[in-house]
Formats: structure tokens, sequence, C-alpha cells
């Protein structure tokens, strides 16, 4: 039994230890910048996320269709008032365009430069934590980064940082008319410069989270594959990271500010700023409400009296002469790209067009194509080699949409540094083909999104979750050496680098068993047919503008 004598000197020890105790807690999801603490939600008892941390000032006013500034620091440390500022719910996503399904697009905020970063649970500067900076896909029209959540890749691997960018979209990012940039009237691929800024952001500031600046990997799928592409050539974009994967490269055309004109008309017309020159145009576009630029972007991508179709009838990155000055497939099979460690794959059925008209769908994707170039193209993929037209109209649509990027990129990665590919070959919830962005549902608890960046996490088997945390081993493998065979699961083969000569790649999948010991996963070869067919599609770079 205690004395009396000494109940208070008990209870202020208690009350001290405890004090130690919630201050020990309160730094494991606190972080200090420098200019600003923010205190991060304690997902896992290892893992912090932090939701919405500004990188850029918001691009309102008349910063809208300008490229970001930086954030001012000193702005967000006198709003804050020495307080701890909460960052633990996510924030507003960028304003949606539709996503093609009849849907009407719109919600969001211009107010959405932010990024969602996790990290171990007290890590802090000087840890020098490999980082992977993640750009999520959509088309570069819609998207949402909350979708794709990082908290169980962080408490898998508890040694790496993650970071995921929202970046503006549709018109709002990606309005494109001549007379933007020969008037300095604004900035063209105003949502990719976003991109640059997160990255700039992350070189200055990670370090506070436990992250390496110098080892930076970005990562992307669909247009955040793209995305990735585009930064391996962007002048503005060198010396901000040192790898890179792409998953399911979208090879969407970029064309010129003067083919993106017509668009920006109609746009403008229904947005009710028809009138008077473009600067009187784009002048009365930056004062409408942005209800008014939603249903304006919504109908150019419906309107069918618009004389421009496929990638063409929607907002995104054009050719601008500064951060772009020739097509991203040209310049990558030049060696014109960023020397650095490259994964780069796709899906076994994915194609992003539409109906079964081969040489239609490929003029919708790709207009400047010829007729000559249309009647090679069923030359390569003559019938016989496929078991059914439908078969023959995905992969002969799908290469060129998509699956080539694999072998474009890594085969040039190859000639200068590490490269790996990989076919990722595993349904969803039993579906007859491995669609486009099936290793997102599988990487990403099951999410399944739907419109006006919602989505649905529809539930997994243990075989699931089991595959999921071989493909994250994988991939933040790679983050944390360059490889992703250092850090694989036991059960996993060997991930065959991809060379000039070889050009072996692995088969992502589960195991026809639902013993959850073994992989299903194998290397393969790339099948010379495939090689070849890429070839073909790589020499039609020009006319793609892709």
């Amino acid at each position: 039994m205690v004395s009396t004598r000494l109940l208070p000197f008990v209870t202020a020890c208690a009350g001290f230890l405890a004090t130690v105790a919630s201050a020990s807690k309160s730094a494991s999801n606190v972080v200090d910048l420098g200019y600003v603490k923010y205190r991060g939600n304690l997902t896992y008892p290892d893992t912090v996320a932090y939701l919405g941390v500004p990188y850029a000032e918001p691009p309102l006013g008349e910063r809208r269709w300008r490229q970001p500034l930086a954030l001012d620091t000193a702005r967000v440390s006198r709003q804050a008032g020495g307080e701890v500022v909460n960052v633990t719910e996510y924030s507003d996503f960028c304003i949606q365009g539709s996503t093609g399904g009849g849907d009407a697009g719109g919600a969001g905020s211009e107010d959405c430069l932010k990024l969602d970063i996790y990290a171990p649970a007290g890590a802090k500067k000087g840890d020098k934590l490999p980082v992977l900076v993640y750009i999520h896909g959509g088309g570069y029209v819609y998207g949402n980064p909350a979708n794709w959540p990082f908290d169980h890749w962080i408490h898998q691997s508890p040694n790496v940082v993650i970071a995921s960018v929202y970046y503006r979209l549709d018109s709002i990012g990606f309005l494109a008319t001549p007379e933007l940039a020969s008037q300095g009237l604004g900035d063209l691929n105003a949502g990719f410069y976003d991109q640059v800024q997160a990255l700039k952001w992350v070189q200055q500031h990670i370090s506070a989270f436990g992250g390496n600046p110098s080892k930076v990997t970005i990562n992307g799928q669909s247009a955040g594959g793209s995305s990735v592409e585009l930064h391996l050539v962007a002048h503005e974009s060198k010396g901000l990271f040192s790898q890179a994967i792409g998953q399911s490269v979208f090879r969407t055309p970029l064309p010129l500010p003067e083919q993106q004109k017509p668009m920006f008309e109609y746009y403008a017309e229904q947005a009710g700023c028809g009138s008077g020159s473009a600067a009187a145009k784009i002048a009365c576009l930056r004062k409408a409400d942005v209800s008014a630029l939603s249903r304006a972007q919504d109908l150019v991508m419906y309107n069918l009296q618009v004389p421009l179709t496929g990638p063409y009838s929607s907002f995104h990155p054009v050719i601008d002469n500064r951060l772009f000055t020739e097509y991203p497939s040209i310049s990558i099979m030049k060696g014109n790209f960023a020397d650095v460690p490259i994964i780069v794959g796709s899906t076994s059925n994915e194609t992003l067009s539409g109906g079964s008209n081969i040489t239609e769908a490929l003029k919708d994707y790709f207009p400047q194509l010829t007729q000559t170039d249309l009647e090679q193209y069923l030359k390569v993929y003559p019938a016989s080699d496929f078991d059914s037209d439908a078969q023959r109209f995905q992969v002969a649509t799908g290469e060129s949409d998509v699956i080539c990027g694999r072998h474009i990129i890594g085969l040039a990665a190859a000639k200068k540094n590490k490269a790996f590919t990989y076919r990722y070959n595993q349904p969803v919830n039993n579906a007859t083909s491995v669609y486009h962005s099936s290793e997102n549902w599988m990487m990403f608890r099951g999410t399944s999104t739907g419109f006006n960046g919602t989505t649905t996490f529809e539930p997994q088997t243990d075989l699931d979750r089991a595959f999921a945390e071989e493909l994250i081993a994988y991939w933040l493998s790679f983050v944390r050496t360059g490889d992703p065979n250092t850090f694989k699961l036991d059960q996993s083969p060997v991930w065959p680098k991809y060379t000039t000569k070889g050009q072996e790649r692995i088969a992502l999948q589960e195991p026809k068993t639902n013993d959850l010991t073994i992989s299903g996963s194998n290397a393969e070869q790339e099948p010379a047919l495939e090689s070849s067919r890429c070839d073909f599609v790589a020499s039609k770079a020009q006319r793609q503008q892709a």
C-alpha cells in the first residue's frame, strides 16, 4: 500500500509519464516542415497519412490556366498561427470531367493542388527513406487520389514515403489554343506543370517526413503512366526523380495547340464566352463560374459537331515547345530521355478503343494516320493470327493505344540503364479478360472507380490480398533499390531484366490454387510476333503524335 504522504509524488509522476506518453504518441504523427506543423491520421500503428498537404498556391482567379506558383510558406505559417494543423481527412479533389459513360462531371474544387503523403509513424528528417510519387490516371480528365490509398503499402513496408499528387484536370488543367501561349494569356499544359511543382515541393520538403529527395521514384497508371513517360522527356522535370514506373502508358496523341483550337472555340461558346478575340474569350473564361466551365467541357466531349474525334475531343497535354518539343515516343526512341532505372508494363487484354472496326477505331484515336497507314495495320494484324474478330480488334487497337508503350520504353531504357517489364495477367472477379486498370483493383483494396471522384472498395479474397502483397513487394523493392527482386517475397520468382537481346519479362498472376504460400507469377519471353508488331507501331509514332 502506498503511504498517503507519497500520493502527491506518485500522482505527479503518473501525470508526467502520461504527458510523455501522450507527447510521444503525438510526435509519431506530427511533422514539422519548418513553416508549419501538420498532424496526420495514424491509420495503422506504424503508418501515418497526411492528407491534403498543399504544394502550391491555389490556382484561382487570374491564376486559372497558368503555371502554379510555388507555395507561399510564409502565408501558410501565418494562417496556422503557431497551431498544429490537422490533415487527417481527404481534401477536395480537382474538378472532374465526364468519364465518357454518359455522366456529367463537375464535382471537386479548383483549390486542389495538394499531396496525400503516407509515411512510417515517427519517421523523421535524416531517415533518408526512398520516396514514391504517384500520379493517378483518368485520361487527364478525371481522377481522385483518395480512390488509390497507400496506407497498406506503408504498413507492409514501413521503410518508404509515398506522396500522391492532385493536379488540375480536363479544361481546367489542359485548355489549349495557340493564343494562350503566343499572346502571353496563360500557359499550355498547366495540369502537367502542377505535377512538376509537386515534384519540386517533394525535393524541398519530403525530408521532413523522413524521405530522401535524392531517391524519388515516379509512378503512374494509364494517364498517370503517360505522365511518367512525359516526365522522362520533359525539360522541366530533369533532376526531380531518379527512377520511374509506368503502368499501361496511355499513348494519347499530343496535338499541336492549333489542332485544339476548334475545341477551344466550341468550349468558349458553350461557357458563354464565345464573342470577341481570343484574349477576350480567355478573359471571360477566367471570370466564368466553374459550373459553367464544367458543363462546357462535358459538352465538348459529347458534341458530335466539333470536327474532332477520339483523344482530340478531350483536354490533355499538347506539344508546347517548352515542356515538350517532340512527341514522347520519338524522343524516347532517339534516346533523349532521363537515364534512370525503369519498370514498364501493361495488362494482357487492354484497349482504350471501342467498336469492332479496326481502322475506324484507330483513325478515331490517332486522327493523323493516313489511309496507307490503316491498310498497313490490317496487313500487320491479319485475321489468321487471331482466334476471333474480337481478339483481333483488341490487339490491333490495344497495342497502339496502350500495350506497345511497354516495348518502346522498355527497349530504349534497356540501352541506357536497368529495365524491367511485365504483363499483368490477373482478371478482376473472374472476368473473361484482363482489362485496363485490372491491377489497380488488386493493389488498392478492390477499388472500383465511378463518376465524379467516387469509388467502391469491393471485397477481396485471402488469395487476392496475398497476391496484392506480392505486387506491392515488387514495386517497393524497386523504389528502395532500383531492382524489384531485392526485397520481393520469398515465394515470388525472380523478375528478369529486360534487355535488348533477351527481352524477358514477368507475367504477374495468382496461382491456380488457394495455397497462399506459392506464387502464380512466372518469367516469360516477350513473343517475337508482339515485338515485331510493336516495332511497326513505333514506326507510326510521328503520325500517331504519341
